[in-house]
């Protein structure tokens, strides 16, 4: 589904990612891990189009396409999402509207029809269910006066009725209280099919312990240096990370 091979990018003058290489195939969990300041979150929005970031060198397919040709909406019309990790609020703008308004565009892109109200209205409600949401939600102004957990459940939100193909949940976990934390997990667990992927960016194992990683990665100074199973992040969580870069 997605293959990076010597990825370079950074901003302006400074280098952040110096060489990615990452396969990420349908039906996997892939974790990345690793300390401040290491590329996790600038490998993330490269991956969606941030135009914040030069890309200097390498490739990124997605689905047999260089998603580097692609500005941020056809991106995420071919199926990238990518969870923020600090959504912002959107006043005068309801969450149904919000909604509403990227899924229609993004069926529009696909030469579908804009869903029937009756059909968007039973997708909002199972999607709801499925993240425990509240009824009265979706009149609620996008994020504003949302706690950090209900922000981060309204991205996992966004998600389950977008369906994309590769989920990209940046630090989804931060914030988060134990309860919210295994709510949000739940519903991304239920969301994971043998056709989609999803890319998980973490300081911590703990939200490992509720969506099991198929593949953990190290990131450190703009490269992967070290790729495992789940025991791995167990082993960062008992050692930190100073005991593969000091290496």
């Amino acid at each position: 589904m997605l293959k990076i091979k010597n990825l370079k990018a950074g901003i302006e003058e400074v280098q952040i990612l110096k060489g990615i290489n990452l396969e990420v195939n349908s039906g996997e969990v892939h974790a990345i891990m690793g300390p401040n300041g290491s590329g996790k979150s600038t490998l993330s929005s490269v991956i969606a189009g941030k135009e914040d970031y030069e890309v200097g060198n390498g490739s990124v397919d997605f689905l047999g396409e260089n998603l580097l040709d692609m500005d941020p909406e056809e991106r995420a019309h071919k199926g990238v999402f990518l969870s923020f990790q600090y959504p912002i609020e959107i006043p005068g703008i309801s969450v149904s509207n919000f909604i509403k308004t990227s899924l229609t565009e993004k069926r529009k892109a696909l030469g579908q029809d804009p869903l029937p109200v009756k059909d968007l209205l039973k997708m909002m409600r199972e999607k709801m269910e499925l993240l425990s949401i509240k009824k009265g939600y979706l009149s609620r102004n996008m994020n504003e006066g949302f706690s950090g957990g209900e922000k981060k459940r309204n991205e996992i939100f966004q998600m389950a009725m977008l369906e994309p193909k590769l989920s990209i949940l940046d630090e989804t976990d931060s914030g988060l209280d134990i309860d919210a934390l295994r709510i949000v997990a739940n519903g991304v667990n239920k969301l994971r099919t043998k056709d989609n992927a999803t890319i998980l960016i973490t300081h911590y194992q703990r939200l490992l312990e509720h969506i099991v990683p198929d593949f953990v990665h190290v990131l450190h100074d703009g490269k992967i240096i070290k790729s495992g199973g789940k025991e791995l992040a167990l082993e960062l969580e008992e050692k930190g990370y100073d005991w593969i870069t000091k290496k």
